[in-house]
């Protein structure tokens, strides 16, 4: 008897049973208003609520695009990010930019990057080692100082750095806004978010940074197969960013 199966012949639903069907033969691009609109079958595609998904450049409406052509049977949505995070952007990024932007402010208060261990050495140096050169390119290059603390205790973050993180934050369209916020969240830096949106840093590096303390302890006690399932999820978004990042050119 299938593991899906109560009785012989009577068949519980799978999770993926669930997933929506495959309604269409084939996704495109097109010209639109705005930029290049996805199609399916000729027919535009539309965000949750409803609004056409246009994007600003061919290459990130052609990579859209792929994802919806990648699906199977059955359409799958955490294996399309790049839509995902193209819908956010289309439904949210503009009506709540201050919102956004605010979010990524909170994750500089509390900024992984600047909280470091006070042992044991080796996760003391690596810290040092990764990380500072990411608080030091934020002073120079953003005008953000946010100085690292070791321990419990709460960092110390002055206004002027959080006016100079707004400031650059301001300038990105929504676009960019909503790949800062989503690195940020996804890394728990907004220095880390900041550096992937301005080129400091690839997906890579950015995940690897973000994951200095859990490759730690890995290191030490091994690491579970759910630990790594989690962790190549999380990379795979933050790659995604990267990606949306170079399809806008």
């Amino acid at each position: 008897m299938s593991r899906f199966e109560t009785k012989p012949g009577v068949k519980v639903p799978r999770p993926e049973d669930t997933r929506p069907k495959r309604f269409y033969k084939a996704a495109g691009t097109t010209p639109a208003d705005g930029g290049f609109a996805v199609t399916l079958d000729g027919r535009p595609v539309r965000t949750v609520m409803k609004r056409p998904l246009v994007l600003p450049t061919k290459k990130l409406a052609e990579a859209v695009a792929a994802e919806w052509d990648a699906q199977g049977e059955r359409v799958d949505p955490p294996s399309m990010p790049l839509t995902r995070l193209s819908n956010v952007t289309v439904d949210q990024a503009g009506e709540r930019r201050d919102a956004f932007i605010a979010e990524v402010l909170k994750y500089a208060e509390t900024d992984l990057l600047r909280h470091r261990a006070d042992g044991p050495g080796e996760l003391v140096e690596t810290q040092t080692r990764v990380w500072q050169p990411f608080l030091d390119w934020a002073e120079q290059d953003l005008g953000a100082h946010l100085p690292a603390v070791t321990g419990i205790l709460p960092a110390d973050t002055r206004p002027e750095a959080l006016d100079a993180l707004k400031a650059r934050a301001e300038i990105y369209d929504d676009w960019r806004l909503t790949a800062l916020v989503q690195a940020a969240s996804l890394s728990c830096s907004a220095v880390l978010g900041f550096a992937l949106v301005e080129g400091k840093a690839d997906g890579e590096t950015v995940f690897a940074a973000s994951r200095v303390d859990e490759d730690f302890q890995a290191s030490q006690w091994g690491e579970d197969s759910e630990a790594a399932a989690a962790a190549a999820v999380l990379k795979g978004e933050l790659q995604a960013c990267a990606r949306l990042l170079a399809a806008l050119g």
